[in-house]
C-alpha cells in the first residue's frame, strides 16, 4: 500500500486574525505560513511544536466555510502532560484538569475561540513508565 501522510487538518473559524493570534500567541503553534494567493483568499497554516501535522484555516475559499461545527478532539500527543498544561495555562489558554484513564493515559482539553477542540494525550509507555 501507499504511504498515506495526515499532514494537513482544516478547521473552520469566525475570525482568521483572531485565531492565528491563538495558534501562535497562546498555543504556541509555529506560524507556516499566512498568504493572500488571489483577491480575497486567504491561507494560513500552522503547527503544534514537533508535530509532522499541521493546522489550516482561513478564508475566501469553499474549504473555509462555515458549514458544519467545530471539529472536536484532535490528539495532541505529549510526553509531559503536566508540563504542556503548565506552558498553555501561561500563555493564556483554558486547560482542563488532567484525567487519568488508566493504563498509563492521561488527558487534558482546550479549545480555540471557534470551538474546535484538542485532547492533549499522554501516553507512559512512551515515555518507559
Amino acid at each position: 500500500m501507499v504511504d498515506m501522510l495526515l499532514e494537513l487538518v482544516v478547521v473552520q473559524v469566525a475570525d482568521v486574525d483572531r485565531a492565528k493570534a491563538f495558534y501562535t500567541a497562546q498555543a504556541g503553534f509555529v506560524l507556516d505560513h499566512d498568504v493572500q494567493p488571489a483577491p480575497g483568499v486567504r491561507v494560513v497554516q500552522v503547527t503544534p511544536p514537533g508535530s509532522a501535522c499541521s493546522i489550516g484555516f482561513g478564508s475566501g475559499l469553499p474549504v473555509y466555510e462555515r458549514d458544519g461545527g467545530p471539529i472536536r478532539d484532535l490528539h495532541l500527543v505529549v510526553t509531559d502532560l503536566d508540563g504542556a498544561i503548565a506552558e498553555l495555562r501561561g500563555r493564556g489558554v483554558a486547560v482542563s484538569e488532567p484525567v487519568d484513564v488508566g493504563g498509563g493515559v492521561r488527558y487534558a482539553g482546550f479549545a480555540d475561540p471557534d470551538g474546535n477542540s484538542y485532547e492533549l494525550q499522554e501516553l507512559a509507555w512512551r515515555r518507559g513508565v
